[in-house]
C-alpha cells in the first residue's frame, strides 16, 4: 500500500513538472510578446507624430500660389479677365484703348506672370516632392515593422514547437517508464 501511495505521489510530481514546465513556455512567449509590443511603439509613434514641418514665409506663399495657379477658380477668373482685356480693347474707340490690337501689353503681362508663376510652382512641387520622399520612409517604416512581426511570430511559433516537442518526449518517457512499471508488476503478479 505505501508503494502504491509513493508512486501515486512520483506521477502527481510528474504531473506537476509538466505543468509548471507549460507554465514556464507560457511566460516566454508573454515576455516576448511584450518585448515585441515595445519594440514596435518606438515606430508607430514616429508614423503616428512625425515631427512638425518648420516653413519658412516664401515655402508658405509657393504654397498658396501653386494651390491658387492650380485651381479652377485661378483659370475661370484669369480668363474673365483677359475676355474684358480684349473685349474692352476691341470695342472701345482706338483714343480710350490701353492695348490696341495685337495686345503686345496683355502678352507682356502674361508672360510675367508665367515667368514668376513657374518657378514658385516649381520650389512648391520640391518641397511636395519631399513629402512624398517622407511618405515613402514611412511606408517603408510601416513594412519593416510588418515584417518584423513576422519574424517574431515565427520565433514564438517555432519556441512553441520546440518546448511542445520536448514536453511531449518527456511525457513519453515517463509514459514508457510507467508501462514498463506496469509490465513488471502484471509479471511479478503472473509469477505469483
Amino acid at each position: 500500500m505505501t508503494l502504491k501511495l509513493k508512486n501515486m505521489g512520483k506521477e502527481q510530481e510528474d504531473i506537476q513538472q509538466i505543468l509548471t514546465a507549460q507554465s514556464q513556455q507560457l511566460k516566454k512567449l508573454h515576455d516576448i510578446v511584450l518585448q515585441s509590443i515595445e519594440d514596435q511603439n518606438v515606430l508607430v509613434d514616429h508614423i503616428l507624430h512625425p515631427s512638425a514641418e518648420k516653413t519658412t514665409v516664401g515655402q508658405r506663399i509657393s504654397d498658396q500660389v501653386a494651390r491658387f495657379g492650380g485651381s479652377w477658380t485661378f483659370i475661370l477668373a484669369f480668363s474673365v479677365i483677359l475676355f474684358v482685356w480684349i473685349a474692352y480693347n476691341s470695342l472701345v474707340p482706338a483714343k480710350s484703348q490701353f492695348d490696341p490690337y495685337p495686345f503686345i501689353l496683355m502678352n507682356l503681362v502674361l508672360s510675367t506672370i508665367a515667368a514668376l508663376q513657374a518657378p514658385i510652382i516649381m520650389m512648391s512641387q520640391n518641397r511636395q516632392e519631399e513629402k512624398d520622399r517622407i511618405n515613402a520612409e514611412n511606408d517603408y517604416m510601416v513594412n519593416l515593422k510588418a515584417e518584423l512581426e513576422v519574424r517574431s511570430l515565427h520565433q514564438k511559433v517555432d519556441l512553441l514547437l520546440e518546448e511542445q516537442i520536448k514536453t511531449l518526449f518527456e511525457i513519453q518517457a515517463r509514459q514508457v517508464d510507467m508501462l514498463n512499471k506496469l509490465d513488471e508488476k502484471i509479471d511479478t503478479l503472473l509469477n505469483q
